[in-house]
């Protein structure tokens, strides 16, 4: 019998050995980064309340009436789990550092947990276990007597037909206040899920004020839905950021590597961003101890794959030839991409790969799948920063190494996965290639939430269409294309910022993806900032929305199929297809119905295996392909 909200908030109450916190520091030191590094989170350390911040695009005071110290709280859940962020200001000398978190029902609020703020970073963290992921449950974190941040965790919605994401990234720190016109919008649209790929604030060294910055912008939106934060390199205070493992890195541009800033401001800055993302899957941290976060969430039976795409890749400097002036830009048309796709090169790492290979055969709770990561699997872009400066090939994007790209597409092509990430300042939609055109997923890349940062254009050089062009879109260049490193896409929309210089015309704002359960059909939008969500679709940027199938996520052709399965006494199962000697995975997908004819790409023998969350059982044993559907038959299946 499904537990009563009221017996659910009784039994936290009382369960308190449930409720963990992240591990916290004795001292408030006014160095806690070392001597080496003494103005770091300057606005947030020793004689914080007597500083204030300076310049034009200066963030908010630290200095608060003391009943406001909670500035926003952010949440997951996931398998009855509920981990809970709370952002606090800065707290002064002798008040109390610990923070309250509670539930209410019929208007009784229970206190569920208490736990100490983390210095540095003045963020507070719950984990509540047992979570009745069934219904509404008010919440409230206090701080001391009077302050106070209230929301709602929202019940997982699995019994809607459609689950909508927010899609969001580069939030510019030059343009301060609030973000109105964003915020109504999306209030108005109301999705089940909040996505920030990252580059949430630009305040390489102050990264508590401009997290807190960043908090006020959105904790209205943020306060009764879950989100997902992930930070990227703006937020740990890089240019641009290939992790290479966690190892030091010393050069200005990153080039060489790793990470330049104290391995306690870079877990600061993911613990306040992202501790509270479930569990990571592989928690070992990598060099140096800096920590991981790669993980799953699962929400309305739609499973997100969480990806650091930063912190495995190797780093340009060092590991290929010279290519130009900056080791991580080239631009020389006569170069050859392989020449810098050499051996031992990595992108989303073993570790990661590991993960995204067992997440794919995993379908419990899940009916379609996505991966959120930071930023693209290709370069699809032509001009960077100025209207025209033009670049062939930027290494900051995860189109390179390339073969590490094409691993990667592989393992979301395999469960028919579409990828959302941000980054780019350029929103986009394309179907990548693997071998061919169109043979691996759509990828949604939402453009900057705020664009005075960085312009970035799609424009070729011969200013025409790719082969196989978007019928009837309004844009001039669509089609297939390759990009500068030499990876195959077909660009389906793209939205050019007319003026960099004009707020109202630099292509900012925020995507939308909608997921369709019973279709099976993504829908991808994206909405200027300053438009006006209650004119409908016609307000979005030219060339959206887009609709996809979710099949469409394996663009390869087949050459063959199998028998068609038909499951007596069973249906919606998990079914993967394998070759016969076990060297590779084909598919693994979760089927609607009780029929299914799998498709394969070359001939052979194959064998079939299906189960309700995962392929457990073998169904088809080394069973020949053939060149037909017809001549394949059918298979009658008993579980």
């Amino acid at each position: 019998m499904r537990q009563t909200r009221r017996s659910h908030l009784r039994s936290l109450a009382l369960t308190t050995g449930s409720l963990m916190a992240a591990p916290t520091f004795a001292a408030t030191s006014p160095m806690p980064f070392g001597e080496e590094f003494p103005a770091l989170d300057s606005l947030a350390v020793g004689d914080w309340w007597t500083k204030k911040p300076k310049g034009k695009s200066a963030p908010p005071l630290m200095t608060v009436p003391r009943d406001k110290v909670v500035a926003f709280a952010l949440y997951t859940q996931d398998s009855g789990v509920l981990k809970l962020t709370a952002q606090l200001y800065p707290l002064k000398p002798g008040e109390a550092r610990e923070a309250r978190l509670e539930f209410e029902r019929d208007g009784q609020w229970t206190e569920a947990a208490r736990v100490e703020v983390v210095f540095p970073g003045w963020s507070a963290h719950f984990r509540v276990g047992g979570w009745d992921a069934s219904v509404n449950v008010p919440y409230r974190v206090r701080h001391g007597e009077a302050a106070m941040f209230t929301g709602v965790i929202r019940r997982d919605p699995v019994d809607k037909d459609e689950i909508v994401i927010a899609n969001m990234s580069c939030n510019s720190s030059r343009t301060t206040g609030f973000r109105p016109e964003i915020i109504d919008n999306l209030l108005a649209q109301d999705p089940d899920l909040l996505f920030f790929a990252g580059d949430q604030t630009y305040r390489h060294t102050e990264h508590t004020a401009g997290w807190i910055e960043f908090g006020l912008q959105f904790r209205d939106v943020m306060r009764d839905r879950p989100t997902i934060s992930i930070p990227d390199d703006h937020d740990v205070g890089h240019p641009n950021l290939w992790g290479e493992n966690g190892k030091l890195s010393t050069r200005k541009d990153n080039a060489d590597g790793g990470y330049f800033y104290p391995v306690e401001y870079v877990n600061m800055v993911q613990r306040q961003q992202s501790w509270h993302l479930p569990d990571a899957v592989d928690p070992a941290p990598i060099q140096r101890g800096i920590t991981v976060y790669f993980t799953r969430m699962r929400l309305g039976g739609v499973d997100f794959a969480i990806l650091e795409d930063r912190k495995f890749k190797s780093a340009p400097f060092g590991n290929i030839p010279a290519m130009g002036p900056r080791p991580d830009h080239i631009n020389d048309p006569s170069y050859d991409p392989a020449s810098i796709d050499l051996p031992g090169l990595q992108l989303l790492g073993d570790r990661q790969l590991k993960f995204l290979s067992a997440w794919g055969e995993d379908w419990q709770g899940a009916e379609m799948k996505v991966v959120l990561s930071q930023t693209a699997f290709c370069g699809a872009v032509h001009m960077h920063g100025k209207r025209n400066d033009r670049l062939l090939a930027d290494l900051d994007c995860n189109g390179w190494p390339q073969t590490g790209r094409n691993r990667a597409l592989e393992a979301l092509r395999r469960c028919q996965a579409v990828h959302l990430c941000g980054d780019q300042h350029l929103a986009v939609v394309v179907k990548h290639g693997i071998d061919e055109w169109g043979d691996a997923p759509y990828s949604f890349t939402s453009p900057a939430l705020v664009n005075t940062i960085y312009g970035r254009w799609w424009h070729p050089l011969d200013e025409k269409p790719g082969p196989n062009p978007v019928p009837d879109s309004p844009l001039p260049w669509t089609g297939d294309f390759k990009d500068g490193l030499g990876n195959k896409i077909s660009m389906m929309a793209y939205a050019n910022p007319p003026d960099i210089e004009d707020e109202q015309q630099r292509a900012d704002g925020y995507g939308l993806a909608r997921f369709d359960k019973k279709s099976r059909r993504v829908t991808f939008e994206c909405w200027p900032r300053f438009a006006d969500s209650k004119d409908g679709a016609n307000a979005q940027f030219p060339g959206w929305p887009i609709q996809v199938e979710m099949a469409a996520n394996d663009g390869r052709k087949p050459v063959a199929w199998l028998p068609e399965l038909l499951f007596k006494e069973a249906k919606d199962l998990v079914v993967q297809v394998l070759k016969a000697d076990g060297s590779e995975i084909i598919s693994t997908l979760r089927i609607q119905g009780n029929r299914y004819q799998a498709p394969v790409f070359a001939d052979g023998e194959y064998t079939v295996k299906a189960g309700q969350d995962r392929p457990e059982k073998s169904v088809l044993d080394k069973v020949k392909a053939t060149p037909t559907k017809e001549a394949a038959g059918t298979k009658e299946i008993t579980l």
